[in-house]
Formats: C-alpha cells, sequence, structure tokens
C-alpha cells in the first residue's frame, strides 16, 4: 500500500489496484454496449433507446444522468472545503429536479420525437427555431462536458500516483475516446445501460461510505457536524452560512446568480429532457420520475455526510493539495476509511460517472445537430434514417475531441462549479423558450430567436468576461481561473455565474421580440400542443411517425 504526500499533492493507494478496477468497469460495460447495440435499427433506436424502457429502468438511467462528477466529486469537496455553502450546491440541485418535473419534463415528453427542438419548432418556423435550438444544445452540453473532464483529469492523476499536467492532459484525452466510442456503439440503449449500471453502484457506494463515516462518529451526526468544524481551518463557521458566499456584497450577489442558475437550469438541460424520449407512454414517463426523484434525493443526503466526513478524516489542507484540489475529497475519504480497495472500487464508481454522464451528452448534442440541423434544416426532413444517424456518429467524434481541448483547460477548476455554469446557460437560453412555447399562445418565431440566442450570448459572454476565465486569484497568489497566468486579466463582470443577470435577459427578449413581430401564429396549432402536452392524446402517433 502507497501513502506518499508529495510537495505538489498527495497521491494515495495502490495504482495497480485502482487501475485494474477501473478496466475491469470499462470491459464489463463495453460489453453491455455491444450486446445493446445489436438491436439499433432504426433513428428511434439510436437516439431514443428503441422507447423500450420501462418507468423504472428510465428513472434510474435519469439518476444516473443527472448524479455527475459534480454531484459525487464536486459537492462532496465543496462541503469539505467550504461547509455550509458547499451544501448549497446539493439543495440547488435537488429543488431544480423539481422545477424540471412539475414545469416541463411531461409536457416535453408529449409533445416532441428525439429533442428539445421538436418542441420549440411544433408552432413555429422550423428552420430557424431548430438551428438556435440546436446551437444552444451543442453549448449547454459542451459546458456540461468541461466538469466531467475536469473531474477525470485530476481523480486519475490522484489514483495513479503521477504529477503533472502532461498526464492528466492524457487521461482527459482516453476519457473523451472512450466517451467516443459509447456513443458509437451502442446509442441511446447502449448508454442508458451504462448509466442504470453506474447510478446503482453510484449510489451504492456513496451510501457505503455514509455508513461507515456517521458509524466512526457513534452514529451521531451532530457530533460529526463538531468534529468536522474542530479540524477545519475554518472552524466553527464551517458550519455557517457564509464561508465562501457572504464574505462581501459581490459573494452574496454570486450566490443568489448560483442559486437561480441551479434550481432554474436543470428544466433547460437537453440531455436530461431527451431521456423522456425512451419511454413507451406518458405513464412511464410519470413513473420514471418517481424512482428518479427518490434516488436523487437520498443520493444528495450522502453528499452531507460525505462532504463533512472528508472535512474531519482527510482534512481541508490535504484535499486542496492533491491533484484535482477539491474534487479529489471523496476518494481520500475513500481511501481514509477503507484503504487501496475501497479508493479503487469508489474510483471506479466515479469513472462510471464520468463515462456515463459524458456519453450521455455526447449522444444528445449529436442527436441535436444530426436530427435538427442536418435532417430538418438542411435536408428539409427529406432524409433516410441511416443517414441520418451516420450525421450524428460523425458529430460525436467531433464534440467529443473538442471536449477534450476544453477539458485540459479547466482541469483544475471545482467540477460541480463548472456545471452550474452549463446550469446557467441552460437557464439563459432554453428554459425562458420552453416555458413560453408551452404555455405563451403569442409566443412566435422572433420571440423564440431573441430568448435563445440573447440568453445564450449574454451567459457566455458574461463567462468569458469573468473571474471565472481570468483574474482571480487565491489567498496564496496562485490563480484560480482557467487562464493560470496571474498577469492575464480582462474580466470586468464581478460574478462567477451570470445567471442573475443573463436568465432574467432571456426571459425579457423573449417577451420583446415576440410582442414587436407581426407574425401570428396558429391557433389551432396552439390548440393541439396544449391538448398534447397536457394529455399526451396523439403523442404516441406523432412519435412513430
Amino acid at each position: 500500500m502507497i501513502l506518499r504526500t508529495a510537495t505538489t499533492g498527495t497521491d494515495v493507494g495502490s495504482p495497480a489496484v485502482n487501475i485494474t478496477i477501473f478496466l475491469i468497469f470499462v470491459a464489463v460495460t463495453l460489453a453491455v454496449v455491444l450486446r445493446a447495440s445489436r438491436n439499433n435499427r432504426t433513428a428511434a433506436d439510436y437516439y431514443a433507446g428503441g422507447r423500450a424502457f420501462t418507468g423504472r429502468q428510465n428513472g434510474i438511467a435519469i439518476a444516473g444522468d443527472y448524479l455527475s462528477a459534480a454531484s459525487f466529486l464536486g459537492i462532496a469537496g465543496a462541503i469539505a472545503t467550504v461547509g455550509y455553502d458547499g451544501f448549497m450546491y446539493s439543495i440547488g440541485f435537488l429543488v431544480a429536479w423539481l422545477v424540471a418535473l412539475l414545469l416541463v419534463a411531461e409536457l416535453l415528453r408529449n409533445t416532441g420525437r428525439f429533442t428539445m427542438a421538436d418542441v420549440l419548432s411544433f408552432r413555429l418556423q422550423q428552420g430557424p427555431v431548430r438551428t438556435a435550438a440546436a446551437i444552444s444544445t451543442l453549448v449547454v452540453s459542451f459546458f456540461y462536458l468541461l466538469a466531467q473532464m475536469a473531474g477525470a483529469g485530476g481523480l486519475v492523476n490522484l489514483l495513479l500516483g503521477v504529477q503533472g499536467s502532461g498526464v492528466q492532459n492524457l487521461v482527459i484525452a482516453v476519457v473523451g475516446v472512450l466517451m467516443i466510442v459509447y456513443v458509437l456503439i451502442g446509442g441511446m440503449k447502449g448508454t442508458t445501460w451504462v448509466q442504470i449500471i453506474k447510478a446503482v453502484l453510484l449510489i451504492l457506494g456513496a451510501g457505503l461510505m455514509t455508513i461507515w463515516v456517521l458509524s466512526r462518529a457513534g452514529l451521531n451526526f451532530s457530533e460529526l457536524l463538531g468534529d468536522a468544524a474542530a479540524v477545519s481551518p475554518a472552524g466553527q463557521t464551517l458550519l455557517e452560512p457564509g464561508l465562501r458566499y457572504g464574505l462581501t456584497d459581490t459573494t452574496k450577489l454570486d450566490f443568489i446568480s448560483l442559486g437561480l442558475a441551479l434550481v432554474l437550469g436543470t428544466a433547460g438541460l437537453p440531455h436530461v429532457l431527451m431521456r423522456f424520449y425512451t419511454v413507451p407512454s406518458a405513464k412511464e414517463a410519470r413513473r420514471s420520475v418517481v424512482w428518479a426523484i427518490w434516488l436523487i434525493g437520498v443520493f444528495y443526503l450522502f453528499t452531507l455526510v460525505l462532504g463533512f466526513g472528508a472535512a474531519w478524516l482527510v482534512g481541508a489542507d490535504k484535499i486542496m493539495a492533491a491533484p484535482g484540489k477539491a474534487n479529489s475529497a471523496a476518494p481520500l475519504l475513500a481511501f481514509e476509511l477503507g484503504g487501496e480497495l475501497l479508493l479503487g472500487v469508489i474510483a471506479a464508481v466515479a469513472f462510471a460517472t464520468i463515462l456515463a454522464v459524458v456519453a450521455g451528452l455526447t449522444i444528445t448534442a449529436s442527436a441535436s445537430f444530426a436530427h435538427d440541423i442536418y435532417a430538418n434544416v438542411l435536408k428539409k426532413g427529406q432524409v433516410r434514417a441511416d443517414d441520418e444517424v451516420r450525421v450524428a456518429r460523425i458529430t460525436a467524434v467531433v464534440i467529443g475531441l473538442v471536449a477534450i481541448v476544453g477539458g485540459i483547460f479547466a482541469k483544475d477548476q471545482n467540477v460541480a462549479f463548472l456545471v452550474a455554469l452549463a446550469f446557467a446557460v441552460a437557464a439563459s437560453a432554453n428554459l425562458p423558450t420552453i416555458l413560453y412555447s408551452l404555455f405563451w399562445k403569442r409566443f412566435n418565431t422572433r420571440g423564440a430567436l431573441w430568448s435563445m440566442y440573447g440568453g445564450l450570448t449574454t451567459a457566455i459572454v458574461l463567462i468569458i468576461f469573468s473571474p471565472v476565465v481570468s483574474g482571480k486569484v487565491g489567498p496564496d497568489g496562485a490563480s484560480l481561473s482557467m487562464i493560470t497566468d496571474t498577469g492575464i486579466d480582462f474580466h470586468w463582470f464581478p460574478l462567477d455565474n451570470p445567471g442573475i443577470v443573463s436568465i432574467p435577459v432571456g426571459f425579457l427578449l423573449g417577451w420583446l421580440g415576440t410582442i414587436t413581430s407581426k407574425e401570428v401564429g396558429s391557433a389551432e396549432k396552439y390548440a393541439e400542443m396544449e391538448v398534447r402536452s397536457l394529455t399526451g392524446a396523439g403523442a404516441e402517433k406523432a412519435i412513430e411517425h
């Protein structure tokens, strides 16, 4: 067993054990993907798994899609280092799922076929709306992919006992290649089964660690909190609001911005919404939601124990010294509890999390380009299913390569924080258009385009000129931004998350574009959409076509 502390980080466990368990998982999931790919004959098979999954299976898969590296690695690390403020990520992600459930999930499933753009273009001009929706889907997926790649790089550096950006970059590339292979071979059917396996492993692994941590504290949660505060550099403030987001007026605004992005973002995440097309009926869609919400809720309770457990048993200083920094809290806690074997298992679960989520994101983004832009905009719907799937697979390769490059730049960022950026973009560009399309009869094409492009552009510009990209320096003088050169600073937007500005802009532009346009939508088409979305009447027939 190796336990080694270096000046540049902390490496734990046996690299041989860690990589062996990881390779076993990859082999098993690839076998599952290969088996599932045998029945990929049509576009519906590739995009929606042939709509053959039950509500329970899809609910577990949704939980697997939603519980990303941000949930396991990022939130545990955030709680371990900033305590109460870190747990706000768990609260935000869970409440966000309720918003998605109540406002959009079943309605989108009843109205669309394969993608979010099917719904947005239902009663509007097909070409421009589908193009805008596909661009938005690609951008949101890219930001989400950055988070998964960042988690992968730091995790493997920690597990293999190596240092240096070169190795971390290589690891990110390997994850990207595996992701591409899963999507090319398995399609939605294969990635769904990977999500199911990953969700079961993740929840069982987190549950085991939670019980283990509580047993070390005498099964007394209050004692656990007290022990964590006693060893933390922050002391008792670890258990109080404000350690990260209450220090200044700017950080308080940043917290509000983060909360808006988290709570509203899920309802605009294309890869989560697309999962509702994999079940055969609206009834099964509702059933899948019940399963998902229970699994997600239980898991986020686990993160509270894991985060404070890492603060107590590992320590914030050791966590921040490790490769991946805060993202290493859960693996380091696993090593502290059960040595190299538990570390290897939990690391494999973390990798399962990353691979499954990136595969789901990639298939969503590639389906959006192939189905919305290629098939319905460029080919005007006159395209064979085989050609459409071929374009989707080519797109998946391109997306994977772009994600690898982006992940290399973002590798030292907290993954929960990076996912919050994806949520902000989704809430700014997609959510206003989705809600207006479903509930506002007057809504028209100009409103949709202004909302999507305006919200998307605002969010991206504010992120580029925020401290996330340049100009953020820690107490030790080291850069905390994606651009690590402290001499480069072009930020002028003071907040890390743009949601407080970009989300209202998306809603405002959607309203403004609509009322300034002379376009009058079809009352019959809106009535058809309303009835179908609320009752499911006619949805199954539309899906088959």
